[in-house]
């Protein structure tokens, strides 16, 4: 079946975004939308599975890494104070500086943070990227591993041999490279393979041993920790804060979910927005949720208004999800 978001400027359609997606469950792929097969580029949604790297390299151990630096590495942060400071605080431990980092810089995507900065006459560095903490996990299972953190991005470097490794092996597909946004490899599945993936983050014990644990440790990190993994007023942050989910937003319309618990058992979910709207990302999700049985409450995301620059309501956002259960 199909699955769409459409944009109301008024009482017409003015847009539609076509969505793909997959429910994996303990006997496979369970239900889909669009088309299940789609390769998509996980992009940031495949952080939880680079952060696995951290245990399986016994990076966490060697440097007594905390949750909230675990939850870090798995991030798409805001860039606020506090999330500055744990990237600060992890790096330190590594005996790194932010220069260390070749994620790149941007602004905070938090507009608090943002304006702070412009009032202190202060320029972003890279502790203020989206992907500090990823990168500064990574940097961690370089030294863990005994290899250098000159060059980490490249993917012949051990720790991106090995997070493809965990990527195949979580999602029993061969993953397909590109260069993500903030200069690593990202990885392309089937959205099936990719909600298996999430599926065994749902349910580490059905995963082999090398990778229960890790994943254990990953989840619990993320779920305590929400406001690190993304930021306040984030669709991921109220996710975790309300439901028994682990939730992780990826840049151009993807989206992973796993489910601890649902009306039907633990689920792995993997969606993509096909045109890559992260305004339409937001709401099919939102909606999938409640589809799927649980219920976050009222959130900004359900039916959300369409303004203009003066502040008028000219439309509405709505998701249609239709699908078919295997």
């Amino acid at each position: 079946m199909n699955a769409w978001v459409y944009v109301y400027r008024g009482q017409e359609v003015e847009n539609r975004h076509r969505i793909s997606l997959a429910v994996y469950g303990q006997e496979g792929l369970l239900a889909y939308a669009g088309n299940p097969g789609l390769w998509s580029y996980m992009r940031s949604s495949a952080k939880p599975f680079q952060a696995l790297a951290l245990y399986l390299t016994g990076a966490v151990e060697r440097f007594r890494l905390t949750e909230e630096e675990v939850a870090l590495a798995t991030a798409s942060h805001d860039g606020t104070p506090r999330h500055v400071e744990v990237a600060s605080r992890f790096l330190a431990k590594l005996g790194l500086g932010p220069e260390a980092l070749v994620c790149g810089v941007h602004p905070p995507f938090s507009k608090e943070a943002r304006k702070a900065l412009e009032v202190a006459g202060q320029r972003p560095t890279p502790l203020h990227h989206n992907c500090s903490g990823k990168h500064a996990g990574m940097l961690a299972a370089s030294l863990a591993l005994g290899a250098s953190p000159e060059g980490y991005e490249n993917p012949a470097h051990p720790v991106q041999v090995l997070n493809q490794r965990t990527l195949r092996e979580l999602s029993g597909a061969e993953p397909r490279l590109a260069t993500d946004g903030c200069s690593v490899p990202t990885f392309a599945l089937p959205l099936s393979r990719a909600a298996r993936a999430f599926f065994l983050l749902a349910q580490p014990e059905v995963a082999t041993e090398t990778y229960r644990e890790p994943l254990r440790q990953v989840r619990a990190a993320m779920r305590r920790y929400p406001e690190l993994v993304a930021g306040p007023g984030s669709v991921d942050t109220l996710l975790m804060e309300r439901l028994p989910v682990v939730a992780k937003r990826g840049a151009d319309g993807y989206y992973g979910l796993a489910f601890l618990q649902s009306p039907r058992g633990p689920l792995g979910v993997a969606l993509k927005v096909e045109d890559g709207s992260a305004q339409a990302r937001e709401v099919a999700v939102v909606a999938l949720v409640r589809l799927l049985g649980l219920d976050p409450g009222p959130t900004p995301w359900d039916q959300p208004e369409l303004r203009n620059y003066r502040g008028l309501q000219v439309g509405h956002l709505q998701a249609q999800l239709d699908l078919t259960w295997l």
